[in-house]
């Protein structure tokens, strides 16, 4: 495979189709930054230089209905993280401001559980309306399955966008959670974007997936017309169903990183949960197919650190992308 011809052709408007991308996949670690350079020219012709910054608060930890097999969070894991109900309103506000101290573009509030409660969905609202009252960054929320109903109230109070992912494909889904289907977060993915919410959906590699299972995701997301697509990186937690799992390499990773941006050139691909245990110091080569990161940390894991970030994103020759550039 000629890498440069193929990213020459993804510009031209030509979608990478199935044997291209598992071709990608499956290619040898000598051709790695052949593939990265590739998919730089694409992430360059459509975002330039600029990473955006986003920051995840969450809102509601543990207690979960679900049985994810990946998640510290889930009915059925034992991991050792904080557990309590929904925070106020107060403290998701406070959160949005640290946020845009932080250069953040985007403040992204998560609860756990199955689906929002009514009066859960309330409280959600009432923080976006006042978030969005008092500063300019953009809010997008993950709570789990919506209907029409939820996402129009979101809609209303302000939320920018709504976070589903689909985590992996069709094929492979039963094998990491029985509680709900793909198909029910496909729909939710569906009902995001027919009421006029950005959809940021994506998904999560190095669950015993097969590459042909990360080529189905990848052009699955493309299907869903995906807006923001996270990447994450099995990092696996003691106590989970998962926690034997080995890491995928950093070589793997960045090859995944390069086959969702061919995918899906124009979209915004975030590096999230994972990076530092996956990359460790290669993760600045993830810059060059992605154009976004999540900062300060996750859901139950801390990261590398706003300031470690800011000295990775900067010695790369890139720059932090804001509210009126990115």
């Amino acid at each position: 495979m000629n890498w440069a011809d193929l990213g020459a052709g993804i510009l031209a408007g030509k979608p990478l189709d199935r044997q291209n991308a598992l071709e990608v996949v499956r290619s040898p670690d000598s051709e790695l930054l052949s593939i990265l350079e590739a998919a730089f020219t694409i992430r360059l012709h459509y975002f330039g230089m600029g990473v955006t910054l986003h920051v995840i608060r969450n809102a509601k930890s543990g207690a979960c209905s679900e049985d994810c097999s990946y998640c510290s969070q889930s009915a059925k894991s034992t991991a050792d993280i904080p557990r309590y109900s929904l925070q106020s309103v107060d403290k998701i506000v406070e959160g949005a401001r640290e946020a845009a101290r932080l250069g953040a573009l985007r403040y992204c509030i998560v609860i756990s559980g199955r689906q929002p409660g009514e009066s859960e969905l309330e409280l959600i609202c009432e923080a976006a309306r006042r978030i969005k009252r008092e500063m300019n960054i953009q809010i997008c929320t993950s709570l789990g399955l919506l209907d029409d109903l939820q996402a129009g109230q979101l809609k209303a109070a302000g939320v920018d966008r709504y976070n589903h992912n689909l985590e992996t494909s069709s094929r492979h889904y039963g094998a990491i959670c029985s509680t709900h289907s793909y198909a029910d977060r496909v729909n939710t993915a569906r009902t995001v974007k027919r009421n006029g919410l950005e959809l940021c959906c994506g998904g999560l590699v190095g669950t015993g997936e097969s590459l042909e299972d990360r080529v189905d995701l990848a052009l699955a997301l493309r299907d869903v017309d995906a807006d923001s697509i996270p990447l994450n990186f099995l990092d696996p937690r003691p106590g989970t169903a998962l926690e034997g799992r080995p890491r995928i390499s950093a070589v793997d990773a960045l090859r995944t990183l390069a086959l969702f941006r061919f995918a899906n050139p124009a979209r915004e691909i975030r590096i999230a949960g994972g990076r530092e245990a996956c990359l460790g110091p290669l993760q600045v080569l993830a810059l060059y197919p992605a154009n976004s990161i999540f900062t300060t940390g996750y859901l139950t894991t801390g990261g590398q650190g706003h300031s470690a970030d800011m000295t990775m994103i900067h010695g790369a020759g890139f720059h932090v992308a804001g509210i009126t550039d990115a």
